[in-house]
């Protein structure tokens, strides 16, 4: 697998002359200033296309732009409301620029209102570094106390309710800003910032937006965008929901297995593609990955490697979890990589030209010298540099065996 960094741009902590040194081989980034639902401009692809060759010297740099995570999709086209038809064209002359820019893989993911949400941005560890965290008790405490959502209390069964009153009467007024930015304000690579208001107000669009409907509406963005993906040669792939079950009262629509198999059935094309997430996926019990790979592994374009494991309160294969070590979680990481280094092989065999699938070490925990920058979070230097030289000695031995065998 090609090894690659989520890099976010001038403004990242980690400076694009780093990587060299992390030893990553290609860089995922994004138009993380343009407005969702705008045409990405040529001028602007170019410059961070520029950003990356070179560093601010003039060096270069050896990195190429490679993967765009990600080319958000708007509101607007998630509900299907007014103004649709403008922001589909707008999502195809964007495609047209990245494919004229010669950028051929675009992530991108269909969570309605908020992206992948956590209640915790740095939870201690016992090793005395810092993870995230989602705890469902204290989202239900925000969501049914701070954000006030009706019917919310419904959502949860009692247990919850119960310590999810005694968290909120026990909270200051400092952990209720805390935890209301953390799950509001947006996270890394998000290009809006909602209010509890704004989220309210969103949250009353997707009122009459049930499972079934979203659903609908993904199939209609991919109807109406795939074509042009197949005529520029491009690879669209949709990331999972993170967390994989409804929040909010929202509808996921690509949570499981069968999620994406009705996605890659109903829209078969090679553009139609699949973000491999062993994180988010990964936090529902009982995901076979292996399996997922061996019949799905053809769609898959893009892979996030990284790990959670399922700590505290959970109900209805709703779990809270925490960001583990890359090779500690939930997942067997060495099954996973086995499994996808066996696609990559099935399509050298037949000649495929994207028979090297990029990865990136997705999240990582902060450690040692991390503690001291204001970095990302969930993107810190130290930590996924950690997960890399793991997930990097995995390849290396299970690509050895291969040879050998």
């Amino acid at each position: 697998m090609r090894q690659t960094w989520r890099w976010f741009g001038p403004a990242d902590t980690i400076s694009i002359d780093q990587l060299a040194q992390i030893g990553v081989e290609g860089v995922v980034s994004a138009l993380h200033h343009v407005e969702t639902g705008a045409v990405w401009p040529s001028d602007e692809i170019a410059k961070r296309q520029r950003e990356i060759a070179t560093t601010a010297d003039g060096r270069p740099t050896g990195l190429e732009w490679e993967v765009v995570e990600s080319l958000p999709v708007s509101e607007t086209i998630k509900t299907a409301g007014p103004g649709w038809e403008n922001h589909i064209d707008n999502y195809r002359v964007s495609l047209e620029n990245l494919a004229a820019a010669g950028l051929k893989t675009i992530c991108y993911n269909f969570m309605p209102v908020l992206d992948w949400t956590r209640t915790h941005l740095r939870w201690p560890l016992a090793n005395g570094g810092t993870a995230m965290r989602f705890d469902l008790a204290e989202f239900a405490a925000f969501d049914i106390y701070l954000l006030g959502r009706q019917g919310a209390a419904d959502d949860y069964p009692s247990q919850v309710r119960d310590l999810a009153e005694k968290r909120h009467s026990e909270m200051s007024a400092q952990e209720k800003t805390t935890i209301e930015r953390n799950i509001v304000a947006g996270l890394p690579g998000a290009n809006d910032e909602w209010s509890l208001e704004e989220i309210r107000s969103l949250l009353g669009v997707y009122a009459d937006i049930d499972h079934n409907v979203l659903r609908q509406n993904l199939v209609a963005f991919l109807e109406a965008v795939v074509p042009t993906a197949e005529r520029l040669g491009l690879r669209l792939c949709c990331h999972p929901d993170d967390p994989p079950f409804p929040i909010l009262g929202l509808p996921r629509i690509m949570s499981t297995v069968e999620d994406y198999a009705h996605i890659m059935e109903a829209v078969d094309s090679p553009a139609n593609g699949i973000t491999l997430c062993t994180g988010s996926m990964g936090v529902a019990e009982n995901v076979d990955f292996v399996s997922f790979i061996r019949k799905w592994g053809h769609r898959v374009r893009f892979v996030h490697l990284r790990n959670t494991t399922r700590s505290g309160v959970s109900f209805d294969n709703k779990h809270s979890f925490f960001e583990d070590a890359h090779l500690d979680g939930d997942t067997d990481m060495v099954a996973v990589i086995a499994a996808l280094l066996s696609e990559e092989e099935r399509r050298r065999a037949k000649g495929q030209a994207d028979a090297v699938i990029p990865m990136r070490p997705d999240h990582g925990q902060e450690l040692l010298d991390d503690l001291k920058r204001d970095s990302m979070p969930g993107y810190p230097l130290v930590g996924r540099m950690r997960g890399l030289a793991e997930l990097r000695g995995i390849m290396t031995a299970l690509s050895s065996q291969h040879l050998k065998g």
